[in-house]
């Protein structure tokens, strides 16, 4: 076998094993996972900035920023869909009472 058909079949069963791992976790504990995975994101972005700054080539520093914006997009929108999963458990609000008396 070529090698990339061995990082091929790696890809492949990451894929399946992620899917299956993900699908198994319940409601309550996506949101403090998810809030993790932002914590993760927050330092692959780092990582991305910093490896894109060192670049001495192009090529790799077109790479790098494309790193860097999929990196951002990423964590921008899990913190998005962390404080949409948060609101959905908060308590709805009472409306604030109308004010007595004054000067009509």
């Amino acid at each position: 076998m070529t090698e990339s058909v061995v990082w091929l079949t790696i890809f492949v069963l990451s894929v399946f094993v992620g899917v299956e791992v993900i699908s198994k976790v319940s409601t309550t504990l996506h949101t403090p996972l998810m809030s993790g995975a932002n914590a993760i994101h927050g330092i692959i972005l780092v990582g991305a900035i910093l490896v894109t700054g060192t670049s001495d080539s192009t090529g790799a520093t077109v790479v790098g920023l494309v790193a860097v914006v999929l990196a951002t997009v990423n964590m921008v929108g899990g913190f998005v869909v962390t404080d949409r999963m948060l609101q959905m458990f908060a308590g709805r609000r009472k409306p604030a009472p109308p004010p007595t008396g004054g000067d009509a």
